[in-house]
Formats: C-alpha cells, structure tokens, sequence
C-alpha cells in the first residue's frame, strides 16, 4: 500500500466515524440512552485510533525514531514542523480520553464527552488536514 494510500484509508475511518457520531448525536441529544452513548464512544475510540496510525506511520514515513506511545508520536510530529503543538495537544487529550474509554481507568464523565463531540471533531478533521488529507465535515 502506498504512503498516501495509508493515509486514505485512515482518513475514511475517521469520515466514517465523524459522520457516526453525528448520527448517534441526533438519535440521542441528551446523551442518557446508553446504547447511543456507547456507539458515540465506540467511534470516537476508533477516531483516535486511526490519527494515532496515522501519526505513527509518518513518524515511520519521516524516520523520526521510535516513539515511546502515541503522544510521544505528536510530538514528534511537531518537533519536525508536521503538526502545530495546539493540535497535537488536542490530540494527545483525545488519546487520553480514548485510553480511558477502553481501559475503563474511570466511569467517563458525559460533559467531557459533549466537549468533544461539539469541539474535538474539528479537531479530527484539522489532524487529517495536518497530515495532507481532507475530508467531509458533515
């Protein structure tokens, strides 16, 4: 598969997962039907999980080392000029939160996830622009 090919398929993931969301969003404003609360974290955990694929195939890509975990691949995103700190720090809190999701560290707290459903989306959309790929907004 080809650089750009990767970066694609990646990016459809998240389209894919944007547009999900905003689907579960409508189906359910409030938030308090857990099975739409459940898709919602479902797709924003597969969201992260292809920006930190991506992330990590241009560390490959740039032979930018090793990174140590996924916020260590942002910034090395950074340090070559690839990704603006703002948003490779939103991105590392999206990890965090997806860690959380998927480890169950804690119960997650509905008012972070309405924070990124109404700011962190966008925050998606400028990563796969960051890495030179566009996609739908919805």
């Amino acid at each position: 598969m080809t650089q750009m090919n990767i970066l694609l398929n990646k990016a459809q993931i998240i389209e894919r997962c944007i547009s999900r969301i905003h689907q579960e969003v409508t189906a359910c404003p409030n938030l308090d039907n857990f099975t739409h609360v459940d898709a919602l974290i479902l797709n924003l955990e597969r969201a992260c999980q292809a920006t930190i694929d991506m992330a990590m195939h241009q560390v490959a890509r740039h032979h930018l080392g090793i990174p140590q975990g996924a916020a260590q691949a942002f910034e090395m995103l950074v340090a070559r000029g690839l990704l603006e700190q703002s948003l490779a720090r939103a991105m590392k809190a999206m990890v965090g939160f997806r860690n959380i999701a998927i480890h169950e560290y804690q119960e997650l707290d509905l008012e972070i996830l309405k924070t990124i459903i109404s700011e962190g989306l966008n925050d998606l959309i400028s990563f796969c622009r960051a890495m030179g790929v566009r996609i739908k907004p919805h």
